[in-house]
């Protein structure tokens, strides 16, 4: 079978659509369409069906994606053997964000790839709404998201992960405030007060309803805001409380104390996501590599 028409399978099952792979590889959608019935002949089976106006992958469709998956991590890997032989790790990698982690990160890593010879680091940031941050796998080389965790998607995808650092999120308190001659706050602290949140389902949400499953009071929501910077803002103007990351409030700097929160675990894993075979590459390693080093300098700095 041709490895350029496995690789069409592979988009197809990432990408969920004919249209969507011909965008991608810059084909029109006949040309891939036509390729894929050659790979159907090729194969023996149907990879293929119908699913209302558009096409879904056979079982035998989804094995030969992964299998295209697997051709393609090993391509990458001989690649990359070759290309540390002859070459040091050259060229462009793309990189996109949620935009706190950029905040944190990009900084220090575009010091470090800047030492680099011959590498390009182009980053960008993303809407923090974004469903699943692993969906822009397809399109950048290292993509930087935050979670409670590991999450399944994110094995189901076989996604190359990362994992950079766990970052506490804290409770956020006007200077002044009674809570704030506190070390540490526990959910009962938190009763009879009234928050800043953030949108629903997002991880700091998630910890509100914590508090609220240990007190059994529903939380108070004067307002809800996605920027943490508006969240900081009115905090610190004594509007509410709210919940913040640690590593990018700036505590005590605008009228704003920051308290952890025992009895719950309140973090968020912040992972570099990839493909694997675009894992592979030494550009990719390399910029990886300096990623993690710039996280545990930030978290290092925190603990001082």
């Amino acid at each position: 079978m041709d490895v350029h028409r496995l690789q069409l399978l592979r988009e197809l099952a990432e990408r969920g659509s004919v249209t969507a792979v011909a965008l991608a590889t810059n084909r029109t959608v006949s040309a891939v369409s036509q390729q894929l019935k050659v790979l159907e002949r090729e194969a023996g089976l149907p990879l293929t069906g119908r699913s209302g106006r558009g096409i879904v992958l056979t079982g035998a469709g989804r094995m030969l994606a992964q299998t295209a998956t697997d051709v393609a991590i090993a391509l990458e890997r001989a690649d990359a053997v070759w290309k540390e032989f002859t070459l040091s790790p050259r060229g462009e990698v793309t990189l996109t964000t949620f935009p706190t982690g950029g905040q944190m990160l990009l900084p220090g890593l575009l010091d470090a790839v800047a030492k680099i010879p011959d590498l390009t680091l182009v980053a960008s940031d993303q809407d923090p709404l974004h469903p699943d941050f692993a969906d822009l796998t397809p399109d950048y080389d290292i993509v930087i998201a935050d979670a409670p965790g590991l999450m399944p998607s994110w094995r189901q995808r076989g996604l190359a992960v990362v994992k950079l650092m766990d970052e506490p999120l804290d409770i956020a308190l006007p200077e002044g405030h009674p809570l704030a001659s506190k070390t540490s706050l526990s959910a009962k602290d938190l009763v009879d007060v009234t928050w800043i949140g953030v949108p629903l389902g997002f991880p700091y949400d998630r910890i509100l309803r914590q508090v609220e499953a240990i007190t059994g009071i529903p939380a108070r929501i004067g307002q809800r805001f996605l920027d943490n910077g508006i969240v900081e803002a009115l905090v610190a103007t004594g509007h509410g409380i709210g919940i913040l990351p640690r590593f990018t409030t700036r505590d005590h700097e605008n009228g704003l104390v920051t308290r952890p929160l025992s009895g719950i675990r309140s973090t968020r894993q912040i992972s570099a996501l990839m493909r694997p075979d675009r894992a592979e590459r030494p550009s990719v390693r390399i910029v990886v590599e300096a990623l993690t080093e710039v996280a545990r300098a930030v978290e290092a700095q925190h603990q001082s």
